[in-house]
C-alpha cells in the first residue's frame, strides 16, 4: 500500500487521474491519495483563469452532469446559438455557435447568456454598447470577429448584404450584426451630390468631322436600394448613359451646328440620359460641354474661313464709308454751284490748310493775286 499527499491551494483546482481515468475533483487543502498498485496523477489548474481547456471536457459534459453542475459553469451551444460570457459581471467573450465549453466556479464568477441568432441578424443595442471601443478598457472582449462592427456617417447610407442578397438600407448611426452562419457585407453609399466627368470622347458629326469633347455632369441618389437592385455600379451605369446621350447629341448633328449652339448639346444629354437615371433612383442635376477639341486640320481651315468671312466684313465696311464719303462730296459740290459765297468760303479753308504747312510765304500784287493765280473761277 503506498499513499501520496497533494496540497491544492485555494486559487487552485485538482484533477484526480488513476490509471488515466478521471476519478474526482480535488477541492483546496491536503489530499492524502491511496493508490496501491495504481498510477495516480493529479493535474493541478489555477481558476483565476476561468477557461478550463482539457481533453477530458467533452467527457464530463457527457458523462459526469453531477461532477459539471457542482464544479463548472457549462456552455453548451447549439448551431443557431451565441453565447455571451461575463467575468463578475463584465462581458469577456463572445462564443461562437455550437460551443461546448467548461469554466471554473469558485474564484471568478461565471455566467453565460444564450443569444439565438436563427431569425436575428443584428446585435441587440445593449450588447453591442459593450463592443464599442472595446481597446479602451481594462480588458478585451475576445470573439468580436464574429460581429460585423460600422458607423454609417450622416452624409451617407449602409446597404447591408445577407448572403449575397440585398437586405436594407441602414441610416446614419453605429451598428453590429452578427457574422455567424451568414455571409454579411455592408456598403458605405454618399447621398451628397457627386461630380462625374465624361472625358476624351471622340465622335464623328453628322458631316464627318471627328470631334473630342470633355463634359462635366452632377447627380445624386434619389432612391438607393433601388438604384443598387437595377444596376450593379450606378457610378458606371451614369457614365454610360452621359457617354451614349452625348454621341446621340453630337453624331446627329454639323459641325456648324455645334459651333453656333454650344449648349444645344447639354439640352439634349439633359433630356436623354435624366429620365433613363431617374429609372433607376438617379437624379441628373446638370450636364455641360467643358470644351471641344478639333481636329489639327480641322482648326487650320476653320481659321481660315473666319479670317476670310473678317476679310469680306472689313471690305464692306471701306466700301460703305468710300460710299458716304463719295456722297458728301458730291453734295457739298451742289451747294457751292449754286452759292458763290460757299465756294469762296471753301477757298479761304483750303488756303488755310495750305498755309499751315508753308514757314514763309511772299506776296506780290496783293492778296487777290494769290487766290487767282490758285484757283481760276470761271464767271
Amino acid at each position: 500500500m503506498m499513499f501520496k499527499t497533494i496540497t491544492i491551494r485555494k486559487t487552485e483546482r485538482g484533477l484526480l487521474l488513476r490509471n488515466g481515468d478521471f476519478e474526482r475533483v480535488l477541492m483546496p487543502g491536503k489530499h492524502r491519495l491511496w493508490s496501491l498498485f495504481d498510477k495516480l496523477c493529479v493535474e493541478i489548474f489555477s481558476i483565476d483563469q476561468a477557461a478550463f481547456t482539457h481533453a477530458l471536457s467533452e467527457y464530463l459534459l457527457t458523462q459526469e452532469p453531477r461532477i459539471v453542475s457542482a464544479y463548472f459553469v457549462p456552455a453548451v451551444l447549439n448551431e443557431t446559438q451565441v453565447g455571451l460570457r461575463y467575468e463578475n459581471g463584465v462581458l469577456a467573450e463572445i462564443l461562437a455557435p455550437s460551443t461546448r465549453r467548461l469554466f471554473w466556479k469558485g474564484l471568478v464568477d461565471t455566467r453565460v447568456d444564450v443569444v439565438d441568432i436563427a431569425d436575428q441578424i443584428q446585435v441587440p443595442p445593449s450588447v453591442a454598447a459593450l463592443l464599442t471601443q472595446t481597446q479602451l478598457r481594462g480588458r478585451a472582449v475576445s470573439g468580436l470577429q464574429g460581429v460585423v462592427q460600422l458607423q454609417v456617417p450622416e452624409h451617407g447610407a449602409g446597404l447591408l448584404w445577407v448572403d449575397g442578397k440585398l437586405d436594407r438600407q441602414l441610416g446614419a448611426g453605429s451598428w453590429t450584426f452578427w457574422k455567424f452562419n451568414r455571409n454579411i457585407v455592408v456598403e458605405l453609399v454618399d447621398l451628397r451630390q457627386q461630380s462625374l466627368e465624361v472625358s476624351g470622347q471622340e465622335i464623328l458629326t453628322r458631316d464627318k468631322v471627328a470631334l473630342r469633347l470633355n463634359m462635366l455632369a452632377a447627380w445624386r441618389y434619389t432612391d438607393v436600394l433601388q438604384a443598387f437592385r437595377e444596376v450593379a455600379r450606378p457610378a458606371e451605369h451614369a457614365y454610360r448613359e452621359l457617354q451614349l446621350a452625348l454621341r446621340a447629341a453630337v453624331g446627329t448633328r454639323t459641325l456648324d451646328e455645334l459651333l453656333d449652339n454650344k449648349a444645344l448639346i447639354d439640352d439634349v444629354v439633359l433630356a436623354q440620359a435624366a429620365p433613363k437615371l431617374a429609372a433607376t433612383g438617379m437624379q441628373l442635376l446638370s450636364a455641360g460641354v467643358k470644351d471641344i477639341v478639333l481636329p489639327g486640320e480641322m482648326k487650320t481651315i476653320l481659321a481660315q474661313v473666319v479670317e476670310a468671312a473678317k476679310s469680306a466684313e472689313a471690305n464692306v465696311i471701306r466700301r460703305r464709308e468710300e460710299t458716304a464719303a463719295t456722297r458728301s462730296l458730291l453734295n457739298t459740290a451742289k451747294v457751292m454751284e449754286d452759292n458763290p459765297i460757299a465756294l469762296r468760303l471753301k477757298e479761304l479753308e483750303t488756303l488755310e490748310r495750305v498755309a499751315e504747312r508753308i514757314d514763309k510765304i511772299s506776296v506780290f500784287g496783293g492778296l487777290d493775286q494769290v487766290l487767282n493765280g490758285l484757283v481760276k473761277i470761271k464767271a
